[in-house]
């Protein structure tokens, strides 16, 4: 049984980094961007599970293009706050052979996760590589990969909302927030 206690904390123990007029601005933006890339190609669109389905809710009905829809869970955290190694749940399909796929993901973080999945797509014999995120971490280091799409670029801190979670928690929030650093 989840601890109602400690998600009410994660909550209180956090601060605001973008509003859901801010999201809401980012993801008609992308809209846009992705319609502009995509006008005459008919994408395999790969969701990632649990993280990218708030943020794919709110992108696909803006999407004016014809698409195929599946996805693949792959993560990096679990509950945990800190990433450990690849977990594959839900490989991606064996449909990706000859098509431009796009991945939709929440955040693109180190970048280690986004990075296998393409690799296995390409292996897979997807045409071509496209990702979309819904936010950026900006990290001091360099990533293994650049995303295509970029809703918003957030600080290198803790962020849930909007589809990410804290331990699980609060996926359902419309804005994302940071945990306040101690």
């Amino acid at each position: 049984m989840p601890d109602l206690q400690a998600s009410w904390a994660f909550l209180e123990n956090s601060d605001p980094v973008s509003s859901a007029a801010d999201i809401e601005a980012a993801i008609g933006r992308l809209a846009a961007e992705i319609q502009q890339q995509f006008r005459d190609r008919y994408p395999l669109v790969l969701v990632v599970m649990g993280g990218a389905v708030v943020f794919a809710g709110q992108l696909l009905p803006r999407l004016r293009l014809p698409l195929d829809l599946d996805y693949i869970h792959a993560s990096r955290y679990g509950a945990a706050t800190k990433a450990g190694g690849i977990d594959w749940r839900v490989e991606p399909p064996r449909t990706v052979r000859g098509r431009a796929v796009l991945v939709l993901d929440d955040i693109l973080d180190g970048g280690h996760t986004m990075c296998a999945i393409r690799d296995r797509l390409l292996e897979l014999g997807a045409d071509s590589f496209h990702c979309a995120v819904l936010v950026e971490k900006m990290l001091q280091e360099r990533k293994p990969i650049v995303a295509d799409f970029v809703g918003l670029r957030i600080p290198d801190r803790f962020v849930f909302g909007c589809g990410m979670d804290a331990k699980g928690f609060w996926r359902n929030l419309p804005e994302i927030r940071a945990m306040r650093e101690n």
